[in-house]
């Protein structure tokens, strides 16, 4: 399918870059591109529990509107005012609208409420890293999804994040780390999100596994993450879709082996 990150093999690595964009819907229910060198990832990337997950709390979320209840007042002891304006992302949430990211103040919030301490003046920087995530992730969705036809139509109506539950690809490749360390990655994914999208011409939803791994940084220091995206094996379609993809890369491998060197 010539995806990046979502590929039925290993996820394929990218840098954080210039993009914004994030589906919000934290009440239910992963291409690289380089970030400022300031960048830092709001996760602790290293295995505890309490910090690998995303800061927003995909448990608080409004009925009203299924956005997570995220306060725009500065937090306590804070020393820099930060923007409160909300970047609507490319994420459809129904046939009139689409999902907005927590602004620079909300994220923050979100941070202290869980206890991490983050430098506010790397905030805005954060977000903006979250949100070329979610944008990365979104595409991703769609290069599955644009074999059905239906790319163009598709609507995120909810997603949930999961961290600390390791899907069982996370889990094939940590074994996979642990017996050949040389070449697979034996670090976990820092989050996981399980987003479900709707084929509005046919009414059908599909749960789509997003996990996110970071990576070694680039030279210059900037921070590179990868993601894993693909349709969860829930239905017969997508267990024929994962099939699918994973033969025509396998055969794209081959075919690459094959051709002769370039002569110059």
């Amino acid at each position: 399918m010539g995806q990046t990150p979502s590929k039925a093999e290993q996820p394929a690595s990218m840098t954080a870059s210039s993009a914004s964009k994030c589906p919000i819907d934290h009440s239910t229910a992963p291409a690289a591109a380089a970030a400022p060198k300031p960048a830092q990832c709001p996760i602790e990337h290293t295995p505890p529990p309490k910090a690998a997950q995303c800061p927003v709390d995909h448990g608080s979320v409004n009925p009203s509107n299924q956005m997570p209840d995220l306060s725009q007042a500065p937090a306590q002891n804070q020393t820099i005012a930060l923007p409160t304006e909300r970047t609507e992302s490319s994420i459809p949430r129904d046939q009139g609208s689409k999902w907005e990211y927590p602004s620079p103040q909300q994220f923050y919030n979100a941070l202290v409420r869980k206890g991490w301490e983050t430098p506010e003046e790397h905030i805005e920087t954060m977000v903006h890293i979250h949100n070329f995530l979610n944008e990365e992730a979104w595409e991703e969705v769609k290069k599955w999804e644009s074999r059905h036809g239906g790319d163009d139509d598709i609507q995120l109506t909810r997603f949930k994040g999961r961290p600390g539950e390791l899907s069982p690809k996370a889990r094939f490749w940590l074994l996979a780390g642990w017996l050949l360390p040389s070449r697979f990655n034996t670090e976990p994914p820092f989050d996981r999100h399980d987003w479900i999208i709707r084929r509005p011409k046919t009414g059908e939803e599909v749960r789509y596994v997003i996990d996110y791994y970071s990576a070694p940084p680039q030279p210059d220091g900037s921070p590179v993450f990868s993601l894993d995206v693909r349709p969860a094996l829930d239905s017969l379609g997508s267990v024929k879709d994962r099939i699918a993809v994973a033969t025509e890369e396998v055969w794209a491998s081959l075919r690459d082996d094959k051709k002769p060197p370039s002569s110059h």
